[in-house]
């Protein structure tokens, strides 16, 4: 994998970033800020993460996407480390795809889940970072019974979750959460980040503007068996009133989004 960096400046900063907190609901609803929990962890990994960051592989326009999309903060939230197996769903580009092969190193393995339904115009995509990276390998199946070769440390789900709920995907949300539960070794995260959507809104603009609920898509996980614990507030934006569709030019790469842990008990 890439060389360690000397760049101590950039690592500092990153060490600082990742000592920040999460947001954890108290018994009674309510959020409160405490110490992330995984923040000595994390912080023990902040040169993986800034090499990752900072790997001359990553494309130019990924790199630039970098101030808004926080990847030192979410591998650090993500908990990822060295021999991770590790399953992105629906990884697109392969923006995190890229991330977690460098952190994972040559003992981890990175699956490229692409779903069936879409698997005709996403594989030539996952192909290409299977071909990249030795550690990643392009997987197909259905997204609610998924399945792997391996158990796994890690499911990740970036911008996608909101999607599965839409008809035409014809996916069984709660059929895929309890998947996803399956494919996890005991104490594997789960980790979602998701466009929100007003309060009470729940799934209902799914269709419409891509968004959806954080407490709604909480609670459906929490029913597969998984522990909630913590959100990053890393890619929150205050600013966003959760009326306009993601894709809208007003909004685009600046929605407030949610990052949600959850882990499998054991």
């Amino acid at each position: 994998m890439i060389k360690r960096l000397a760049a101590g400046a950039a690592v500092l900063a990153l060490v600082a970033g990742l000592s920040g907190c999460i947001v954890v609901s108290s018994s009674g609803g309510q959020k409160t800020v405490v110490t992330n929990t995984a923040s000595a962890q994390s912080s023990s990994y902040a040169d993986l993460y800034a090499e990752a960051v900072a790997d001359p592989k990553r494309p130019a326009e990924e790199v630039a996407r970098d101030p808004l999309r926080h990847p030192a903060d979410i591998l650090a939230f993500a908990q990822v480390a060295p021999g991770d197996k590790i399953a992105d769903i629906r990884p697109g580009a392969g923006y995190f795809s890229r991330l977690f092969s460098d952190v994972a190193g040559p003992t981890g393995r990175i699956y490229a889940f692409v779903p069936n339904r879409t698997a005709e115009r996403e594989n030539p995509t996952a192909d290409a970072l299977a071909a990249a990276y030795p550690n990643i390998t392009r997987v197909n199946g259905l997204l609610d019974s998924m399945t792997y070769a391996e158990p796994l440390d890690l499911i990740f789900m970036s911008q996608e979750y909101h999607d599965f709920h839409i008809p035409s995907f014809n996916t069984d949300v709660a059929k895929m959460n309890a998947a996803v539960f399956a494919a996890l070794k005991p104490g594997g995260r789960y980790v979602v980040i998701d466009h929100q959507a007003a309060p009470g809104t729940g799934i209902s603009v799914v269709g419409t503007l891509h968004r959806i609920e954080g407490d709604y898509l909480r609670r459906e996980v929490e029913a597969a068996g998984f522990v909630f614990e913590g959100e990053s507030k890393v890619v929150a934006n205050p600013a966003d009133d959760h009326s306009l569709n993601v894709f809208d030019a007003a909004i685009r790469g600046r929605t407030d989004q949610f990052v949600y842990r959850f882990r499998k008990p054991g």
